[in-house]
């Protein structure tokens, strides 16, 4: 049963792939509206996720000293990721800084990837939980994948052929997902991946998301984005309250 609801929610996560398809009817104006919205909503409900829901279940099997160590290992490993693979949640539809578009398939493979193995590590903590964070998973996708669309295009990548790449590179969610349940399911690998995949939200949303919301200087888009970022953090929470 824990199976099939990881396989389910790492195929949604995987059409998350397709975002830009959207974007082909939106104006650019209300493009970076959505965009922005997202972005505030997905710093706050990645950082509530990773501190009440990830790090709080973790904490009572691992103990504090490991739970802790765990995540940081994972908030160090996705900084060398960004590192070495030259790979960056890029929001906008240029990113000077990355014009290698396959070297950015490739990084958002394999953190597509290690989303799949948080997903797996979720659901067998309960199905509630697992639900929690896939969506939380998936709202911090939906910009990444909007804004890589974007990239891919401007780096010569044709409408079809971004949409195609950008949903293979998402799919290996579903390789991790598999990957995730067979390690956890035969070592209890679970409650290590848990604080591990908190620390890799807390370096998405501290390093990627809240510096994009940092370049806004417009009062009226600083309290909108704001209020989102508040709006993720109090929904996360309040699913976490109200599942207990």
């Amino acid at each position: 049963m824990v199976l099939e609801w990881i396989i389910l929610a790492t195929i949604i996560d995987s059409l998350v792939g397709l975002a830009g398809i959207f974007s082909l009817w939106l104006s650019k104006k209300n493009l970076e509206k959505i965009l922005f919205a997202l972005v505030g909503f997905s710093a706050g409900a990645l950082l509530s996720g990773a501190f009440f829901h990830l790090l709080a279940e973790s904490i009572e099997p691992l103990g504090t000293t490991i739970a802790f160590a765990s995540l940081f290992f994972g908030f160090i490993l996705f900084f060398l990721i960004e590192r070495v693979l030259h790979w960056h949640h890029c929001h906008e539809g240029k990113c000077e800084t990355h014009p290698l578009t396959y070297l950015i398939l490739l990084g958002d493979g394999i953190h597509n990837f290690i989303d799949g193995l948080v997903i797996a590590a979720s659901f067998l903590v309960g199905i509630e939980f697992g639900t929690i964070t896939t969506m939380a998973i998936i709202a911090h996708e939906v910009p990444q994948e909007l804004g890589n669309f974007g990239v891919l295009i401007y780096g010569g990548f044709s409408r079809v052929k971004a949409l195609a790449f950008s949903f293979l590179s998402q799919a290996t969610c579903v390789a991790g997902g598999l990957v995730g349940f067979l390690l956890a399911a035969q070592t209890g690998f679970s409650n290590y991946l848990l604080p591990f995949a908190a620390g890799g939200f807390i370096y998405i949303a501290a390093s990627d998301l809240i510096p994009e919301l940092h370049k806004e200087t417009e009062t009226k888009k600083v309290i909108f984005s704001f209020a989102f970022f508040i709006i993720g953090v109090v929904f996360l929470y309040i699913m976490k309250v109200g599942f207990e």
